[in-house]
């Protein structure tokens, strides 16, 4: 039985979402349930995850979610503006249909976060960029962009993103307007802007405090430096 090319896309799709979140633990048996499938189908897909940097396996527990460290958040960040830097200052005219596709896609951001879907609006907020590039017509760098976004949609969750969603369509909504306008440059210089704003909204909070998410939900504040904690 081979593995149905859906559960990939399906996996990476509730990552953008935010369904999924870093360090989820995937179990095979509960996939191939799920999906109706064998196991070896689901290790299948899971292993064409990991050759994608998506998840990762840990000897004797299972599949599990990345958990990008600092560095490799920065390199996603890097890698994502040099792709998408380039392809806009590569393409030589931005065709009417695919500048209609982008505003359609805008104004669904809009209106989820006008809603109360979180996950819909984490969803086409990271879709936007692969939908950019697919309309561009490069469907390779559209998939690797995809994972990329995934990615980053981990490491913002991960490092508490401040960016605010209405802040980041705004900033997609200026990029159209000005592929629209022909101005392919100051696109390109818009999207590495943006991009830019959302790797500076992260904190660096694991590495700086590894009791952060327990201190928040105790309502704990930090020690200052050479004072001992309450016993």
């Amino acid at each position: 039985m081979s593995a149905p090319p859906a559960i990939d896309r399906i996996i990476i799709d509730a990552i953008l979402a935010g369904r999924i979140s870093a360090g989820t633990r995937l179990g095979e048996q509960s996939l191939a349930t799920l999906f109706a499938t064998s196991r070896t189908s689901v290790r299948e897909a899971l292993i064409r995850l990991e050759a994608r940097g998506i998840v990762h396996i840990s000897p004797r527990r299972g599949w599990f979610v990345i958990e990008p460290s600092w560095e490799e958040a920065q390199e996603a960040f890097q890698a994502r503006c040099a792709i998408e830097m380039d392809i806009l200052r590569t393409v030589a005219t931005v065709p009417s249909a695919t500048i209609a596709a982008l505003r359609d896609h805008i104004r669904q951001e809009r209106a989820a976060i006008a809603g109360d879907d979180v996950g819909l609006r984490s969803y086409l907020l990271g879709d936007f960029h692969v939908c950019m590039v697919e309309a561009l017509g490069n469907r390779i760098l559209a998939d690797i962009l995809r994972d990329l976004t995934a990615r980053t949609v981990l490491i913002s969750a991960l490092y508490q993103s401040t960016h605010d969603a209405t802040e980041s369509c705004n900033e997609h909504q200026q990029i159209v307007d000005d592929l629209a306008a022909g101005d392919l440059d100051r696109a390109a210089a818009l999207m590495v802007a943006h991009i830019g704003n959302v790797e500076a909204g992260l904190t660096k909070r694991i590495d700086t405090d590894p009791l952060f998410d327990l201190r928040q939900a105790l309502r704990i504040e930090p020690t200052r430096a050479g004072t001992n904690p309450p016993r």
